[in-house]
């Protein structure tokens, strides 16, 4: 496949599959020339970078995941995003629930109700300590 079908494929522009190239996340094969042939395992890669794109992960932190042939390393990677993606759900979760118990509320009042309030406890930080 020709770096248009790709692009095409995933709807990307062609640039953003040359800078993955140039940073080391692609490497697709070369004919006539300098034209770029992606296969079937390019369209894994690119699947994979997205993936990990919308997971958080930095260019750099999906290129030691994809590229590396050190399982420590990788492993590494993985565990710190796994962690950071679990916080990220959390706090996405406690904000859907927040919005699910402003929808079930009756109250005119809606930081008034206690529902509400009591869904928001978490989020309010202790007093201060004057010194």
């Amino acid at each position: 496949m020709s770096i248009g079908d790709i692009a095409a494929r995933f709807g990307l522009a062609t640039h953003v599959l040359r800078h993955w190239e140039a940073v080391g996340l692609l490497a697709p094969a070369r004919i006539g020339g300098d034209r770029r042939r992606y296969g079937t395992d390019d369209l894994y890669r690119v699947a994979a970078i997205l993936r990990a794109k919308e997971a958080g992960f930095s260019l750099d932190d999906v290129r030691e995941v994809i590229n590396t042939s050190d399982p420590a390393a990788r492993r590494a990677v993985l565990v710190r995003q796994r962690a950071e993606l679990a916080r990220r759900i959390a706090e996405a979760q406690a904000s859907l629930e927040l919005i699910d118990c402003a929808l079930d509320c009756a109250h005119e009042n809606l930081p008034g109700c206690p529902h509400f309030q009591a869904r928001l406890t978490e989020r309010i930080p202790p007093p201060r300590v004057r010194r």
